[in-house]
């Protein structure tokens, strides 16, 4: 018999008790400097994350959502421009391509990786394209390799969604996920793999240009203050979210490799689990959510888990182009429409014990067996 307990879906506690001191010290460092907005802490985090992702600029801004339209704005992505991204994203990928005035094409997803595919991309590029957003989903980098050789082709830009994949890596290149393409774009929502402690976001590049240009935006248009060159945005990190994001970011590897050691085990203890197919592990993955495929009645083995007390969540239930402001006219992609009736994701988080996952495992092949 399984003694039910009470499973989050994240669970954010063990990991602020384990640096609560550090956290504190921080956050009243920028109180006691009264400098909340684009202080000290901002220039300094931008620096340390600058040179954890080795890239020449990075640029915190207030949210994921606004580091997409800021890197779209800066690559001059707008009206008249086709963006070819995945349906198999949370909105805001394809929303910040319509915020610039630009139009999202939506291809298939390859059912493996649950990542855009790169043939589907090959596919859709049409004179009017001018660049691809691919999203690095559930922490795991998406082909790189070949989205980067079509933009070479085509002379397209590249911007990457890297809202779950905060220190993945492209398998091939080895280089982190947001290094590769012309800009990448972060979000520090609490629950990433780097959440701070409200929102944030970031854009990495290599490119001054795209780097100046993002800069100015963030702070309505403007490179000198009151001397405002173009429509901006009141797009700045917070003080005090960089101060958090300051200490978190020195525990970001061991907090990574946490959640990928928690998933090899979830893959090992549901290597029988009927009707369910488990995500790969490498070394490269962040595991920012951990989603299996369920063949037989998902909506079931959900209920079955709440009703264990396990908290699951679905990323995601309906693909961007089926959600009513892109539906008229979408085309079918039974990839990602298949997938968004089969995936699950699990509880996972960097110090989830083997007890837990046990427990969490135990009731997902003890609800398939009944099915």
């Amino acid at each position: 018999m399984i003694v039910q307990r009470k499973v989050p879906i994240l669970d954010l506690k063990p990991g602020y008790e384990a640096i609560k001191d550090e956290v504190r010290a921080a956050i009243d460092r920028v109180v006691e400097s009264g400098q909340f907005i684009m202080g000290p802490d901002v220039q300094a985090f931008e620096q340390e994350v600058a040179a954890y992702l080795n890239v020449r600029h990075a640029i915190s801004v207030n949210s994921g959502t606004d580091a997409l339209v800021i890197a779209l704005r800066a690559l001059d992505i707008g009206p008249g421009s086709e963006v070819i991204t995945t349906p198999f994203t949370f909105f805001a990928t394809a929303e910040a391509i319509s915020q610039v005035g630009a139009t999202p094409v939506f291809v298939d997803i390859d059912p493996k990786s649950f990542n855009i595919d790169p043939e589907a991309i090959a596919a859709a590029i049409t004179p009017s394209t001018r660049a691809i957003m691919p999203v690095h989903l559930y922490g795991r980098a998406a082909n790189m390799p070949a989205i980067m050789a079509l933009a070479a082709r085509h002379n397209l830009r590249v911007v990457e969604d890297c809202a779950q994949s905060f220190g993945a890596y492209d398998p091939v290149s080895g280089k982190q996920t947001g290094t590769i393409g012309n800009a990448g774009a972060f979000s520090f929502f609490p629950s990433k793999t780097l959440g701070a402690y409200g929102d944030g976001g970031l854009i990495a590049t290599d490119d001054d240009a795209v780097a100046d240009v993002a800069r100015a935006l963030r702070v309505h248009g403007s490179r000198k203050k009151y001397f405002n060159e173009m429509l901006g945005y009141n797009s700045r990190l917070d003080s005090i979210q960089a101060a958090v994001l300051r200490v978190k970011l020195k525990y970001i590897d061991a907090a990574n490799a946490g959640r990928r050691r928690a998933a090899a085990e979830y893959g090992r203890l549901l290597v029988d689990a009927p009707g369910v197919t488990t995500p790969e592990v490498s070394k490269d993955q962040v595991f920012h959510q951990y989603t299996i495929r369920v063949e037989g009645d998902r909506d079931a083995l959900q209920s079955s888990l709440a009703a264990g007390g396990i908290s699951t969540m679905l990323y995601y239930p309906v693909p961007v182009h089926r959600l009513p402001l892109y539906a008229d006219g979408a085309p079918s992609l039974p990839h990602a429409e298949l997938a968004a009736r089969q995936v699950l994701s699990l509880p996972i988080w960097p110090e989830i014990d083997e007890a837990t996952l046990s427990y969490v495992s135990e009731r997902v092949s003890d609800a398939l067996g009944r099915a």
